[in-house]
Order: structure tokens, then C-alpha cells, then sequence
């Protein structure tokens, strides 16, 4: 596995970047202290595709699935994006605010846009994830706890109750929790 730093902005190295003009600057004084996660597949129940990375980047072309027409228009990202394989896709550093929580809200605070951070995983409610994305995601997770004040991880699903259901019933809470 190749060394995932952090550099001062934000960004992983090793972690293959393509930058996102869908984020913004986090509010003054405001510590990254959540990890949010969630499940993406474009379109729904197919992986491998790109239409993950042309959503976040705002080239999704609408004729090209009858899905993608109700979506195209969306201006949403992720810091992190992890594919079915374990790969490592950074589209937000993490010194900026991503636009994937929504209208959320974690222990009492609202706006988790602005303290959190967005793991996407290539996958959806109906399957499990691949054990290449557990590796991954826990190895994401140790170099942002290291790096971060994070006090918590929690599904999309847990900040938006009734809005979401990611990263849904397959993701092995147990494991990653530990």
C-alpha cells in the first residue's frame, strides 16, 4: 500500500485527485471532528463506471442514462471516494468544506458540512461492500484521526434521518467502529 500524508491543505498523497469545483471554505475556527459515510453508485446498482467523478465535477451528461437526467444538475462532491477495488479517489481537501452531508445535523450541531468529512464508497444499500474498501476506508481512517480532532464516524443515514439511508444495512459497523 502507498503511503497516504496529508499534506497542509488537505490532500492525501496516494490517493489519485480529481479536484471538485463543488466546495467552499469551511467557517473560521471550526475543527474537522466527524467522518461521514456514504454509498454512491452511478448509475444506481453499477459499479466501475465514471459517472461518480462526473457528478462531483458537474459533467454529467443527462442523456446519458434516463437516471441521470433528475441529477445532472446537482452541485455535490465528496472529500473521498472509495471504488470497489479500494481505490482511493480525492475530489475536496480536506481543509475545505464538501458539499455531501446536506441538511444534517450530529450531536446537536447543524451544518455537518462544516465540520465533517465525506467518505463515499462505490456501492449501494443493496449489497455488500468489498473487503478492498474496508481496508481502505479503515486505513483513511486512521491517517484522519491521526491528522484531525475526529470525535466521531457516522452514516450519512444517522445525520439526515428520514432523508438518507447510506451507507445502508450491508456497511459492517463493528468492524470499522472498533
Amino acid at each position: 500500500m502507498v503511503a497516504w500524508i496529508l499534506d497542509e491543505e488537505g490532500w492525501l498523497a496516494g490517493a489519485r485527485r480529481v479536484v471538485s469545483p463543488n466546495r467552499d471554505a469551511r467557517p473560521a475556527g471550526q475543527a474537522i471532528s466527524l467522518v461521514v459515510i456514504h454509498n454512491i453508485s452511478l448509475p444506481p446498482g453499477e459499479f466501475g463506471g465514471d459517472g461518480i467523478e462526473q457528478l462531483f465535477t458537474n459533467r454529467l451528461d443527462p442523456a446519458a442514462h434516463p437516471y441521470y437526467a433528475g441529477i445532472h444538475d446537482l452541485r455535490v462532491s465528496a472529500h473521498f471516494l472509495i471504488r470497489r477495488d479500494g481505490e482511493l479517489v480525492q475530489f475536496v481537501p480536506c481543509g475545505q468544506r464538501a458539499w455531501h452531508a446536506g441538511a444534517s445535523a450530529w450531536r446537536g450541531r447543524e451544518r455537518c458540512n462544516d465540520f465533517s468529512i465525506g467518505v463515499e464508497l462505490e456501492g449501494s444499500d443493496d449489497c455488500p461492500f468489498a473487503e478492498a474498501q474496508y481496508a481502505a476506508l479503515e486505513g483513511l481512517l486512521g491517517v484522519l484521526r491521526a491528522a484531525y480532532p475526529i470525535a466521531g464516524v457516522a452514516g450519512h443515514d444517522e445525520i439526515a434521518p428520514g432523508r438518507k439511508t447510506d451507507p445502508g444495512p450491508y456497511f459492517d459497523w463493528k468492524r470499522v467502529r472498533r
